[in-house]
């Protein structure tokens, strides 16, 4: 009888945690966006475990910060399993989804999965990517998983840098990875850069139009979330953020959504103002190289259509483009 009730009350604490750890992404996010508590600063001085080694980091560590979850309390998804569009039920038509081409296949990366998990390490195909999104920076990029180590599936640390996402490998060293610096920050992996793959953030209307054949991630993920429902919605609708970045420009509205393009030479921002509000295309150049970017004006979408070979790019809100690329031009100013 004794083991009997013993084994009840382990099954009622570990449902119980359960419970608490599926819905702790929301509470913490609505949380901490209300207090705006000082920043917590992280000391992680050894390698493996809950921690990272930053003995050898390539960015301040003191500028490290703790984004409240622990390594792994955002869970990255691996291997997801897939739905034809007419059977993601849980999409509307506005939702925002990251889209994705390799070869004769097209896939959508729902925003409203990835706001839950912020890392799918997937395969197209043979080309292993890694979608990866930081509500926090509204930052969509997608990575080629064939890094100078080898190929890697990423997890998400539970850190941040600038307010943005710092990813680690699930290797024996688990190096740091920047999401928009696109590079190693520490370990083995530091200095290194990722490949940045052509992509689009769109929403799912649009993504179907122009790819009626689309495979979509399915919400059938294993874990116990609310995918039709954004933790981050308040954040979004003002203008403070929730963790400091550092430079800080003016010249464009904080939180405006807008597209950064490089190459080895230069960095280019085209912000959704440059559009006048108006559904239209523009073609810009850096450097040598030409790009045409899109703005939809009823979805509030901005995408490169075409490109130079050697230029890569990403959707992010001004605010995180500028604090790692104080060096960049607006386009239009």
């Amino acid at each position: 009888m004794g083991i009997q009730s013993n084994y009840v009350r382990s099954v009622l604490l570990f449902t119980s945690l359960a419970f608490a750890v599926s819905w702790s992404i929301p509470r913490h996010v609505k949380r901490i966006f209300q207090l705006q508590p000082t920043v917590q600063q992280v000391q992680f001085p050894v390698l493996g475990g809950t921690g990272f080694d930053l003995s050898q980091a390539t960015i301040p560590v003191r500028e490290i910060q703790s984004g409240g979850p622990p390594k792994d309390g955002i869970p990255a998804l691996s291997n997801p399993k897939l739905v034809s569009a007419a059977e993601a039920s849980y999409l509307g038509p506005s939702d925002r989804v990251v889209g994705v081409v390799s070869g004769r296949e097209s896939r959508a990366y729902p925003l409203a999965i990835l706001n839950y998990h912020e890392i799918i390490n997937d395969r197209i195909g043979e080309l292993p990517i890694a979608v990866t999104y930081c509500p926090l920076c509204d930052s969509a990029v997608v990575f080629d998983r064939r890094t100078p180590l080898g190929e890697r599936e990423f997890g998400v640390s539970g850190l941040l840098y600038n307010s943005n996402v710092l990813m680690y490998d699930r290797s024996n060293a688990e190096s740091l990875w920047s999401q928009i610096k696109g590079e190693g920050v520490s370990g083995p992996g530091a200095r290194m850069k990722l490949t940045v793959l052509p992509m689009e953030l769109t929403t799912w209307a649009a993504w179907q139009a122009r790819h009626p054949n689309t495979t979509v991630i399915s919400s059938e993920t294993g874990h116990r979330r609310n995918y039709r429902t954004s933790p981050y919605a308040g954040y979004f609708q003002q203008p403070n953020l929730m963790f400091p970045a550092k430079p800080i420009s003016n010249a464009l509205p904080l939180k405006e959504r807008m597209i950064g393009v490089w190459d080895d030479t230069a960095a280019l921002a085209i912000p959704v103002s440059a559009f006048a509000g108006k559904s239209t295309q523009i073609e810009k150049s850096l450097g040598s190289k030409k790009f045409t970017v899109a703005f939809d004006a009823k979805d509030q979408t901005i995408r490169v259509v075409e490109a130079d070979a050697g230029l890569q790019w990403m959707n992010t809100f001004w605010f995180a483009w500028y604090a790692f690329r104080p060096g960049t031009e607006i386009a239009g100013r």
